[in-house]
């Protein structure tokens, strides 16, 4: 891998792991139309890496209150007005399904019939339309505070779904939430923030395939790959929460759907 082909395929991945747009998509469609090869287990995991820095370095605040207000909930004299230990026992709840399905299932997630481009495509499509449905006919009125159990359980099925490539993880989460009745900007904090788990998991089991490996990596790539990485999910994170109101999931719906339609025509 050169350096130009670790910093496209780097910021194709920050860029598109927290928009709704489907990374895998991107990720499939780029090395093609470029005539690239695979980039790899090792880069795979430090654009993992890259990309969850992102994440924390955003919501380092709200993490650093929910971190603290977790552990002191167990005191009798805990006062938490705010909600941030019960936020976070319905991040953690919100994570289990996946976790448990993604490590069921695990093997089969590289299956050549499930990764396929019309797999993908058609993931990206059906799921394109649900986004819209959801953020046409959701009633956008509940605060993240009004997450409730029920809530936070149909959040994780949602992710769940999102094992299969194509139909984006934020997006179909910030799907759920908008058909949930939550705001847009409520729907895309609680998933972004039950992203972290999920990502240190897959992060995770990456890294012990990638340590049982014998082959040798270069360095460089891997350290442009971070960096990439981090800055542009950073970006997109940051871009997308401040013009989330104002610009609604249209414009992500109608890109979907193009996108959907190139894979198509290029896979064939």
């Amino acid at each position: 891998m050169t350096l130009f082909e670790a910093t496209i395929l780097a910021l194709v991945q920050g860029a598109t792991e927290f928009l709704p747009v489907s990374s895998s998509a991107h990720l499939i469609l780029v090395p093609k139309l470029l005539g690239w090869a695979d980039q790899g287990l090792a880069f795979d995991v430090i654009v993992h890496v890259g990309t969850l820095t992102a994440v924390l370095a955003y919501f380092r605040r709200d993490l650093a209150q929910i971190i603290v207000h977790w552990f002191q909930q167990f005191k009798r004299d805990h006062h938490d007005p705010q909600g941030y230990a019960r936020l976070g026992n319905l991040i953690i709840l919100a994570t289990i399904p996946t976790g448990l399905i993604g490590l069921v299932i695990n093997q089969y997630l590289d299956d050549g019939l499930l990764r396929h481009p019309l797999v993908i495509a058609g993931a990206t499509f059906v799921f394109a339309l649900a986004l819209w449905w959801a953020d046409r006919y959701g009633k956008r009125r509940k605060a993240i505070e009004q997450t409730t159990v029920k809530a936070a359980m149909i959040y994780g099925l949602a992710q769940a779904v999102a094992l299969i490539p194509g139909t984006s993880r934020s997006g179909i989460t910030i799907t759920a939430g908008l058909m949930l009745g939550f705001t847009r900007e409520a729907a895309a904090r609680f998933s972004f923030l039950m992203s972290i788990p999920i990502i240190v998991l897959a992060g995770g089991l990456k890294l012990k395939e990638l340590i049982e490996q014998p082959e040798a990596v270069a360095v460089m790539p891997l350290v442009v790959g971070f960096v990439v990485s981090a800055l542009s999910a950073y970006a997109c994170i940051a871009i997308f929460m401040k013009l989330l109101e104002r610009t609604g999931m249209g414009i992500y719906v109608i890109y979907r759907i193009l996108l959907a339609a190139v894979l198509v025509w290029v896979f064939i």
